[in-house]
């Protein structure tokens, strides 16, 4: 999910900052920036969204 990493460089939010406003591990959102896990569970992708203000659509790609 690059959106994550791109969103996460627009935010200038570190994954320590992103994991505690999103509630989710930073090893969560790194597999996810890295491409070492490709699907993320429904509600990672709602937090992560409400994290960045977003739509979760806008991150699960749709």
């Amino acid at each position: 999910m690059s959106k994550v990493k791109e969103l996460r460089a627009e935010h200038v939010m570190s994954l320590r900052e992103l994991a505690e406003a999103a509630g989710v591990s930073k090893d969560t959102i790194w597999r996810l920036e890295s491409g070492t896990s490709t699907n993320a569970h429904p509600s990672t992708i709602r937090k992560l969204a409400k994290a960045f203000g977003v739509a979760p659509s806008e991150l699960a790609g749709k």
